[in-house]
């Protein structure tokens, strides 16, 4: 009979450089990148306050992968959560090499940075939208997008309706085609 175990580790902490997406040869998505912890703490016989600092590799699969290549570069702030894994492997010179990663299930970025040269696009701006669609609360960028106005009915039409209702259709907000979704909008 086996015995209950745990394979779990948390990190918050700041990428070391951009992330690396490759391929396997069978198609799934890969993706590497380092990430950098920090712990500080006061000797207990006094003196200067000590940091340390760990690196640690990271490795996300599928489409976390794809996530984190788009979302991630170096200096972000972010959360993993995953499990430590242990490789053994060959290098070109025939030496044996160990490598310790932590193969991620979940990421959270943490700061609301932006790549150098990217703009920085406001939350809950009210866009101008023509006459025939009716305004509606702000919302974010890319998320929901205003319904269109009713046209107006008939009076004939109105006395039908108040004689005989019937169930409405949910409204369904759909997104413009020319906008296109910031992926640093997206909740994580």
């Amino acid at each position: 009979m086996s015995s209950r175990s745990l394979n779990k580790v948390l990190l918050i902490g700041n990428l070391t450089r951009d992330p690396e997406l490759r391929y396997t040869p069978q198609g799934t998505p890969v993706c590497t990148f380092g990430l950098a912890t920090n712990r500080s703490w006061q000797p207990s016989a006094g003196g200067e306050r000590q940091e340390e600092t760990e690196f640690h590799r990271i490795v996300a699969w599928n489409k976390l992968a794809e996530l984190c290549s788009e979302l991630l570069f170096k200096g972000r702030k972010v959360f993993v959560e995953g499990r430590v894994q242990t490789r053994n492997w060959t290098d070109a010179q025939g030496q044996e090499r160990t490598t310790v990663e932590v193969v991620i299930d979940n990421m959270i970025v943490l700061d609301n940075k932006r790549k150098e040269g990217q703009e920085e696009s406001g939350s809950y701006q009210q866009k101008e939208y023509p006459e025939e669609t009716a305004t509606a609360i702000p919302v974010d960028e890319g998320v929901a997008a205003p319904m269109p106005a009713p046209a107006p009915e008939e009076p004939d039409k109105k006395k039908k309706k108040a004689e005989k209702p019937k169930a409405e259709e949910p409204k369904v907000a759909t997104e413009p085609e020319d906008e296109k979704i910031n992926p640093d909008d997206i909740p994580f």
